[in-house]
């Protein structure tokens, strides 16, 4: 099975295209803010020098968070156009779920994926919900846990001060290989369904006026 894999819901950027779980050709930038527009032409680059069409994909997956608000948007949106040109499904994966497939050892371990959010706050993904609170509130987890992602150093750092069984990954940043991996296991119907849908967590910081906008005068 073929599948173009996207993710621009954290702080990197890639696209890779897989076949039979080895990936063909992938690119992927670390950045802080623009990944709709980067991601469109990873995208375009990657078919282009693979020699491949967006319509030899089988499926086209891609991260729906937890992560920043406009890049899992610009992602998803971009996914979405890709799959209705190309008449192809597209599946939605979490950024937990792809961290959890490179670690398939945790030796009982719940996976906690920790994603650094804004002004000290993170995102929690604890495998059956997604939290958003600040770092010092992390909750005791019920059993030894292991921890991913970008805050994962201080969380685990935390949990092991009040002495709790707490193992630190190296898994910070999920990759193509594995977010096709859970797509294509979801396609099967393997595991439970999850649209192509954004997953947020916090409101966008942008709000809407709290009184009607004014007409201008004529």
């Amino acid at each position: 099975m073929r599948i173009l894999a996207l993710d621009s819901a954290v702080s990197r950027c890639s696209a890779t295209i897989v076949a039979d779980a080895e990936v063909v050709f992938g690119l992927q930038e670390d950045l802080e803010r623009g990944h709709a527009s980067v991601l469109a032409v990873m995208v375009r680059d990657c078919l282009r020098d693979s020699g491949l069409t967006a319509a030899d994909m089988d499926l086209v997956a891609v991260t729906v968070g937890p992560g920043s608000f406009t890049g899992i948007r610009g992602g998803i949106a971009l996914a979405r156009g890709i799959a209705v040109s190309a008449n192809r499904p597209i599946v939605g994966v979490t950024v937990g779920e792809a961290l959890a497939d490179s670690l398939p050892h945790m030796g009982g371990r719940l996976l906690w994926c920790a994603i650094p959010s804004r002004r000290g706050r993170i995102f929690l993904e604890t495998g059956d919900s997604v939290l958003s609170l600040p770092i010092g509130d992390v909750p005791d987890p019920r059993q030894p846990v292991a921890v991913a992602g970008g805050a994962a150093p201080e969380v685990a750092a935390r949990l092991a001060a009040r002495g709790i069984d707490v193992m630190l990954t190296d898994a910070r940043l999920p990759t193509g290989r594995h977010i096709a991996a859970v797509a294509e296991r979801r396609f099967r119907e393997a595991i439970r369904p999850l649209p192509a849908e954004p997953l947020y967590v916090d409101a966008p910081e942008a709000k809407l006026p709290a009184s009607p906008a004014r007409r201008l005068p004529a």
